[in-house]
């Protein structure tokens, strides 16, 4: 099941999805995102050392560290 957010402004559903993208120098980056549906790459636990906020204004879900 993945992990997944209510919107509080909104009351949709978003679901937790992650990545990993090789950027021009070779490195490797995880990259984190929210979709309104369940996809490839969803993942089913927030990652270690990160919170969901949510921004105020639009209502969609940001992936913090801390």
């Amino acid at each position: 099941m993945a992990f997944s957010v209510v919107s509080k402004k909104n009351g949709k559903t978003f679901y937790l999805h992650g990545r990993e993208q090789t950027l021009k120098g070779g490195q490797k980056v995880k990259l984190y995102y929210f979709g309104g549906a369940v996809k490839e790459g969803a993942l089913d636990a927030l990652p270690a050392g990160y919170v969901v906020s949510e921004n105020s204004r639009t209502g969609l879900p940001l992936l913090k560290k801390g």
